[in-house]
């Protein structure tokens, strides 16, 4: 084992790549002094949405701005019922909150984590105006399903591809299937920038005019005021070290599959014994923000064992997520009880994020999986005994 800790992300690897690329976006930024809604703003709004198959991009200060401004933009109101998965970042749940709409919380596939379509067909009624499909873990929910369901039930659907920077599936950009998508910048992300941020992408000019306006106070013209806005801002000296690193994000998502392959090859011996990767359905569309495994019921050790044991042999992991949004203390108001999610609520006591970033070694994966194999056959030989 080694003696070196194996970070579960390691940023500092990734900007070292970009530094000198950073260094001078950011004092070109200092030279020209337009550090609000300035020119590196405009550059990374069309380059990214672009790359996402969309038109349009407006930057704002976070994902959880894109979510809440950008299904007001799509002229989701009060009333208005939203489908989103139980098993997100509480994020997602915070956004539709924000834009005042109604959360109708569904359920999960327990192979890949995705929304269950099926149970969230259940959860129609006539008033509901949209769904969110979550992109979870940089895998897309299937986009041609997607747009079926939408001409079925006559919703609006509006993608959160916070985990999914180019990532794609049946021939569909992340943030080009549905009428607008929310992404996320922060800093872990794919592509992160040195702070927070975010963007809404979307082919309707109207829409990005709206939440335009909206994000700069309601404003499209200064001292004139359309609608009732906030302040939800991209910084320039953000968009212009995202402009630097975009580039290099299509190799750093195939450094991510060539590792999340390793992780398969050899972790498959140790499917019977309990640990069993999340299904990757979309082969190298899948762009893994996360490599996440489900320690199962077949496992001698259970999650929280396993994660303490390798945070002892020096590797670090996560839980993505490891409370659904229904049984979140600040959300006991919405009506949901244990039980409701039965999926969900098994996978966040199963699920766990092995270290995943381009600069992973192959040397520093093989030590992952050595580690858990070792534990996991530990504990079966004491269990035998």
């Amino acid at each position: 084992m080694t003696d070196q800790i194996i970070p579960f992300v390691d940023l500092k690897w990734q900007h070292d790549v970009v530094k000198q690329e950073i260094q001078q976006a950011v004092e070109t930024i200092l030279q020209q002094g337009d550090f609000i809604l300035g020119k590196a703003v405009t550059e990374f709004e069309k380059a990214f949405a672009q790359a996402s198959g969309a038109e349009y991009g407006v930057g704002v200060a976070s994902g959880t701005d894109a979510i809440a401004l950008g299904l007001q933009a799509c002229n989701i109101k009060s009333g208005d019922e939203v489908l989103l998965p139980v098993n997100t970042f509480v994020a997602t749940l915070i956004g539709v909150l924000q834009a005042g709409a109604k959360p109708v919380l569904v359920d999960c596939d327990p192979q890949t984590a995705l929304i269950d379509l099926e149970a969230a067909a259940k959860a129609v009624t006539p008033q509901t105006k949209a769904i969110i499909p979550v992109h979870l873990y940089g895998q897309m929910v299937p986009p041609k399903q997607l747009l079926d369901f939408a001409d079925t039930y006559k919703v609006l659907i509006f993608e959160d591809a916070a985990q999914a920077h180019l990532a794609h599936r049946d021939g569909y950009q992340a943030g080009s299937v549905g009428t607008a998508a929310a992404f996320s910048f922060y800093p872990s992300k794919n592509l992160g920038a040195l702070g927070d941020g975010g963007m809404l992408v979307t082919r309707d000019a109207e829409i990005a005019k709206k939440a335009a306006r909206i994000r700069n106070y309601g404003s499209s013209q200064k001292y004139v005021h359309i609608e009732m806005g906030t302040n939800s801002r991209l910084d320039t000296i953000q968009a212009a070290i995202l402009l630097a690193k975009l580039p290099h994000l299509s190799q750093w998502n195939r450094d991510r599959l060539t590792i999340a392959q390793q992780y398969d090859l050899e972790l498959a011996p140790l499917t019977a014994a309990g640990i069993v990767p999340m299904q990757n359905q979309s082969g190298d569309g899948h762009i893994y923000h996360l490599y996440v495994v489900k320690v199962d019921d077949n496992c001698p050790i259970d999650r929280q064992q396993l994660q303490t044991e390798l945070t002892q042999a020096g590797i670090q992991t996560g839980i993505h997520y490891p409370i659904p949004c229904h049984l979140q203390p600040a959300f006991t108001y919405l009506g949901y009880q244990q039980g409701d999610f039965p999926q969900a609520e098994k996978l966040a006591q199963q699920i766990l994020s092995l270290p995943m970033y381009p600069g992973l070694s192959h040397s520093q994966a093989r030590e992952v999986v050595a580690a858990i194999s070792k534990f996991v056959t530990i504990e079966n030989k004491v269990n035998s005994q």
